[in-house]
C-alpha cells in the first residue's frame, strides 16, 4: 500500500486556490516492526517526524496538535488509528515545497518504514 500521494490527488492540491494556510489532518497506524530495522514502527516514524517537523517550522508552518485517538464513537471501529496530527502550513505551496525537497524525500524513508497505512487530509479553515 502506497502512503504517498498518487500523481492526481497531488495534481489537485497544487492546482487548489492557495488563500492562506493549509491544515493537514495526519490519521497513523503503525507497522508493528519497521521495514528498515528491527524498531516497532512508530520509533521508525519518530525519526521521520523530527525531521518533518523542523522542515515545517522553516517554511512557517507548525504542529498544531498530535495525539492518541481513544475511542470511535461514530464511524467504522475497526479502522482503529496509533495517532493523530494536525499540522499547519502557511499555504499549499509551502507544503508541496517542502515534500518535494530531496531532504524531506530522505526522511520519508522513515515515515514509508514505519507506517502500515495511513490518511492525509488538507483542509482549509471556513467562515466562523
Amino acid at each position: 500500500m502506497s502512503i504517498t500521494p498518487n500523481r492526481e490527488a497531488f495534481k489537485q492540491l497544487a492546482s487548489a486556490r492557495d488563500e492562506g494556510p493549509v491544515v493537514m489532518l495526519n490519521l497513523l497506524k503503525f507497522k508493528q516492526t519497521s521495514d528498515r530495522s528491527d524498531r516497532s514502527g512508530r520509533e521508525e516514524y519518530n525519526d521521520y517526524g523530527r525531521s518533518a517537523r523542523r522542515m515545517v517550522e522553516e517554511r512557517g508552518g507548525r504542529v498544531v496538535w498530535m495525539g492518541r485517538p481513544e475511542q470511535v464513537l461514530i464511524g467504522d471501529e475497526t479502522n482503529e488509528w496509533d495517532a493523530v496530527a494536525l499540522v499547519e502550513y502557511p499555504s499549499r505551496k509551502a507544503f508541496i515545497e517542502m515534500v518535494s525537497t530531496p531532504k524531506y524525500m530522505e526522511a520519508h524513508e522513515h515515515r514509508e518504514g514505519g507506517l502500515e497505512r495511513t490518511v492525509l487530509i488538507a483542509m482549509h479553515e471556513t467562515a466562523r
